[in-house]
């Protein structure tokens, strides 16, 4: 069976995660591994698809989680190391995290004093994320080194008479960037926090790295990832989510309705808001499959879920024949930040999960229902 044709016999909505596509990344991502003795870690926030962890942990070192849940899924369905970072963690979810992760990461001093005898009799790695004030991206909402930021110690925060028991630090400033954000950032590192890195073990520089995109420059990560441990004798850890099933998945769905009120209306079967609220809230325009920019093709539509949001609209698209109800249309690139983020509003049912194997056959991982919906109410 052909991708083409396997689009034609799921359900619909029904996310699709093709399993060679992310072999081919995450090749990728070992080479760097072995090239440089780094460690890359899965970051379970951006997917978080069970069912393919025991492939994933076949090339990569384990996961990373930024909370309980997480860092339990990690842990029972990959296995490796398992590394969190919360912004604060709860007093009453500590001793849980402490028996399931290899590395816990504080965001401030005060939550190191609080959870720091907890943490080393427990004999875990404990590091303290910093922040560089370095911002190499124009996503507000994802930059995290923006004035008055909650996430990280600065320079002027920092209090080195507390490292004792701290094995590294951490960072995480990037979001879908080259190698060359990462270079500019470990510069501002060097320059605030060189002074600790030799006597630390680890030293983890987050996610965001776009390691799997086709411009991406992976020679220059190899050298800035030699050069780092090498200067400061420490291993480098990577925590990318996207760039392993980055353009990996596909979200077949279905044509409802046509409605022209002066605008060419089209209700779809899947939602912006309940399954791929990126596109609302960064915003990001995913592709389609055979479609265009708005009039660069005859037929152009505005495409729209069926919830009662008026605003639930995925975007203006262009086609080449006229669209029918019952037609199918595929959108590109939507593994990553989707499954995580479904929620059923209106009501509407989660897309069913399927995976295209290397035997190029479908396998149908998991159909949701109405005690999916039901079951997170009361």
């Amino acid at each position: 069976m052909e991708l083409k044709d396997a689009f034609k016999e799921l359900p619909t909505p029904c996310y699709l995660v093709d399993e060679s596509l992310l072999i081919k990344n995450l090749k990728i991502l070992d080479r760097v591994q072995k090239a440089t003795g780094c460690k890359i870690l899965l970051a379970q926030k951006a997917f978080s698809m069970f069912s393919l962890y025991p492939q994933i942990g076949r090339y990569l070192a384990g996961t990373t989680a930024s909370g309980l849940f997480e860092a339990r899924l990690g842990h029972e369905e990959m296995g490796g190391e398992t590394h969190v970072f919360a912004t604060a963690y709860r007093e009453d979810e500590f001793e849980q995290i402490t028996k399931l992760c290899d590395h816990i990461v504080f965001n401030s001093f005060n939550q190191w004093q609080k959870y720091k005898d907890a943490a080393l009799e427990a004999d875990r790695e404990c590091g303290i994320r910093i922040n560089p004030e370095c911002s190499t991206q124009d996503h507000a909402i994802y930059d995290p080194c923006s004035p008055g930021s909650r996430m990280g110690v600065t320079r002027a925060q920092f209090v080195p008479e507390l490292l004792e028991g701290i094995s590294g630090l951490h960072f995480h400033t990037l979001c879908e960037q080259n190698a060359d954000a990462l270079e500019q950032t470990l510069k501002a590192v060097e320059d605030q926090f060189g002074e600790f890195l030799p006597q630390l073990k680890w030293l983890n520089c987050g996610g965001g790295h776009h390691i799997t995109r086709d411009d991406y420059d992976v020679d220059k990560l190899i050298v800035t990832i030699k050069r780092i441990q090498e200067t400061y004798g420490l291993k480098v850890y990577l925590e990318p989510g996207e760039a392993v099933a980055l353009n990996t998945g596909f979200l077949v769905t279905t044509v409802l309705d046509l409605i022209d009120n002066g605008v060419h209306n089209v209700i779809l079967d899947t939602s912006a808001a309940c399954h791929m609220p990126d596109v609302l809230e960064m915003p990001y325009r995913p592709t389609i499959i055979g479609a265009a920019l708005p009039d660069q093709k005859p037929f152009t539509y505005r495409l729209g879920g069926p919830t009662c949001l008026a605003g639930d609209i995925i975007g203006d698209y262009a086609f080449d024949q006229p669209l029918e109800i019952g037609d199918r249309l595929v959108f590109c690139d939507m593994a990553i930040y989707s499954m995580v983020k479904n929620n059923t509003f209106n009501g509407m049912n989660l897309p069913a999960i399927a995976i295209f194997t290397q035997e190029k056959t479908i396998q149908m991982v998991k159909q949701f229902g109405y005690m999916d919906f039901k079951n997170r109410l009361s």
